[in-house]
């Protein structure tokens, strides 16, 4: 049943030939439809079974299988294929029977040509669109998979332990940790592996990002007129992610006022628009992070003690990179390999002595500012690895600090300047002795000596 080209395959199933007949010739006047015509139910189930169609068009009343028992076995075997019932005795009670099936759509028999071609391209855009938003949500998924949560420290195995236990239930979340840490990667792992979730809308808001008189609108949304510039009605975040999760990141920066309405949603599972009186009851899973020590907001009363006991129910601590080095070898590898291929770079390592600074490096950024690094170093990178040189200035220059710190004698720091000056040149002049020593100014013989005291690679 295979289509030619880029047409959409259609199964008509009717067990009048002439209706079947009539169907196809409507719909092949133009070239986007390759139909096939089968007249039972049986027939439409094998043939769903061999090759797999983009639509069917299934007739209620035939002899054997009747299209109301085969549309519920479509269903069962292939629930994406959209499926239009057609019935020259069309009731309401067929309708609904049809509706509750899973069908997509009921038309009466006779039909014109045009409310067929209407309904048929209907069902195939709406299908189209449903299989995009399904592979698009298995690909986020896959994305925030736990295993693409890099890290084999001991810190990181408890947060692995801790995803685990929440993963599956609708607790409030709270995910403390510095800044590049990845909390909001944390929060989609966590929602993106809810099976009651998955399917629904996660809906990210920066609360540092926003002045207090707009924070409360962006959450909550407002009524026409409520303030000045509210041209119309804005439906807020809380209720686009209605049945899904919201993730609130900053939260400790969130004002006094807007911290009430947030504790409400969370306690009563409702709120009120700004400047409106409907209530607007909401199931929302909240997901919040912050940088902020919450419990010393509290003491100095910025933060509301009932709204954190509310928000921390289940509480996760991400560890700062320099608090899980082991994990920086791991991470780099990671980022190579991703920025490598994006760059289209053939970059297989990092060299010792890169590895070296970034171990050494305290990271204030964390895992963010680590990406930003290898992202860097691999533009920069000329040859098949990333070298000390390709890193930036900050990570070479205090984390050559720690290195010098083992031996921190005046005549170790000259010595380990020359070796590094000395390695730098021979690389850039390709190991050959004569052009290494035009470059520094010294002679031959010098270089010679000087390579052969910190065994670098030279050719004559």
């Amino acid at each position: 049943m295979a289509a030619p080209g880029n047409q959409y395959n259609i199964l008509v199933v009717d067990d009048d030939k002439n209706i079947g007949k009539m169907i196809e010739i409507n719909l092949t006047k133009t070239k986007a439809y390759h139909v096939i015509t089968v007249t039972s139910g049986e027939a439409c189930l094998m043939m769903i079974r061999e090759n797999m169609p983009d639509l069917v068009l299934l007739d209620i009343q035939m002899p054997g299988i009747d299209g109301l028992e085969t549309l519920k076995r479509i269903k069962e075997e292939e629930p994406r294929v959209p499926v239009v019932m057609m019935s020259a005795h069309g009731t309401v009670e067929k309708a609904v029977k049809s509706m509750r099936l899973g069908a997509y759509d009921f038309i009466t028999k006779p039909f014109a040509s045009d409310r067929l071609t209407v309904t048929v391209q209907n069902a195939l855009m709406t299908s189209s669109l449903k299989r995009e938003i399904d592979e698009l949500r298995s690909e986020l998924k896959d994305k925030y998979q736990f295993k693409n949560i890099i890290g084999q420290s001991g810190n990181m195995q408890e947060v692995f332990k801790s995803l685990e236990k929440v993963i599956g239930s609708n607790v409030t979340v709270l995910i403390q940790g510095e800044s590049g840490t990845g909390k909001e990667l944390i929060a989609r792992a966590i929602h993106y592996h809810n099976e009651s979730r998955v399917n629904k809308p996660f809906v990210a808001v920066n609360c540092s990002a926003l002045p207090d008189s707009l924070l409360e609108s962006e959450l909550f949304g407002h009524e026409k007129g409520s303030f000045t510039g509210a041209t119309g009605r804005r439906v807020g975040k809380f209720e686009q992610a209605n049945g899904g999760t919201i993730f609130l990141d900053e939260i400790g920066l969130m004002a006094p006022m807007t911290q009430a309405k947030v504790l409400r949603v969370l306690q009563e599972r409702e709120f009120e628009r700004v400047g409106g009186n409907e209530l607007i009851k909401v199931d929302v899973r909240v997901i919040s992070a912050t940088n902020k020590n919450l419990e010393e907001a509290m003491k100095v009363g910025e933060f509301r003690e009932d709204l954190y006991y509310r928000l921390s129910v289940f509480p996760i601590k991400l560890p700062a990179l320099r608090e899980r080095k082991e994990d920086i070898p791991l991470l780099s590898a990671y980022f190579l390999d991703k920025y490598a291929k994006q760059e289209n770079k053939e970059l297989e390592d990092i060299s010792p002595d890169a590895l070296e600074l970034l171990m050494a490096y305290q990271w204030p950024g964390n895992v963010r500012e680590l990406e930003n690094a290898i992202e860097r170093a691999v533009v920069l990178a000329t040859g098949n690895e990333i070298t000390a040189k390709d890193l930036p200035s900050a990570v070479r220059a205090l984390g050559e600090k720690k290195i010098y710190e083992a031996d921190n004698t005046l005549s170790s720091w000259i010595e380990k300047l020359e070796e590094d000056a000395l390695k730098q040149a021979l690389l850039e002049c390709e190991g050959n002795i004569s052009k290494t020593a035009k470059k520094l100014g010294i002679g031959r013989a010098t270089i010679y000596r000087k390579a052969k005291k910190y065994g670098l690679p030279m050719v004559k």
